[in-house]
């Protein structure tokens, strides 16, 4: 979080603050989380331009392409990767990012130090367990997230399973049931172990979050609104926030309960309702 402090226009957000420590808490101001004595806490995190562009080339494009590497939009990502117990990561993800793991540290390395002494008083372990969810079987296993370096479960389908161990062996892999098909998010949490009292981050794409907030496996929508126009339809291919389904007339609504401004930059939180 370089730069001046983000402005808070709202903060309605539930939850025990959490431990940020003076270096982020002065940049950000109090972080609270919910805890849910019956399931994980689901988050997710896009940036978008204003006319709702989170993808620019896919499956090459990131999220940098729309926020243009602002430091505040890479701090805010990497605070929310640091108070994570686990984030779930599509395929489609792994394939966009150069070679990544899903920590703060890697995306914003600024902050190392303060990424790392909020995990421990947080009594977390130095990386969140990475999730990384395939119903093919179809990903590079040369891909950093896949060296050991950091604690790894990937989750897939009977197919994918057979797919991936025949690959690399030792490799950790659960199939949730029926072992085929789209896996629902709640699978994948209890296929990875995640229970009452977990912060989960998911980092997966359009298509694959339209289907989480259809299943109603969402909690919260961490929303950088960018200040740009990208347009849709044109020569370049574009994907909004959400790919693949409608919900009228069943509209999902969502409630602000914080806002920030950096900048021209917003930086938006929305509860979905129980």
């Amino acid at each position: 979080m370089t730069g001046p402090k983000l402005e808070i226009l709202l903060d309605e957000s539930a939850g025990d603050v959490l431990p940020l420590g003076p270096e982020l808490a002065a940049l950000y101001g109090q972080l609270r989380m919910p805890a849910h004595p019956d399931r994980p806490h689901v988050f997710t995190n896009f940036v978008a331009s204003v006319d709702g562009v989170v993808a620019i080339d896919p499956p090459h494009g990131t999220g940098a392409d729309v926020s243009g590497g602002d430091a505040r939009d890479r701090s805010v990502m990497g605070l929310l990767r640091a108070v994570a117990d686990a984030v779930v990561v599509g395929a489609g993800n792994l394939r966009a990012e150069a070679d990544p793991v899903w920590t703060a540290e890697r995306i914003c390395p600024e902050h190392a130090s303060a990424w790392a002494a909020l995990r421990a008083a947080l009594h977390k372990p130095p990386a969140p367990l990475q999730v990384v969810v395939t119903g093919s079987g179809d990903v590079d296993l040369s891909r950093a997230v896949f060296s050991g370096a950091v604690p790894l479960l990937l989750v897939t389908t009977a197919t994918g399973a057979a797919r991936v161990v025949a690959q690399k062996k030792g490799l950790p892999v659960a199939v949730p049931p029926p072992g085929a098909g789209w896996i629902p998010l709640r699978a994948v949490l209890a296929a990875a172990g995640l229970g009452p009292g977990a912060l989960v981050l998911v980092e997966s794409g359009p298509t694959s979050t339209a289907r989480y907030f259809e299943e109603g496996a969402i909690d919260e929508l961490f929303l950088t609104s960018a200040p740009l126009l990208l347009g849709r339809g044109g020569a370049s291919r574009t994907l909004g926030l959400i790919e693949g389904r409608t919900f009228p007339p069943r509209a999902r609504p969502l409630r602000l309960v914080s806002a920030r401004r950096g900048g021209s930059f917003l930086f938006l939180r929305y509860a979905s309702p129980p």
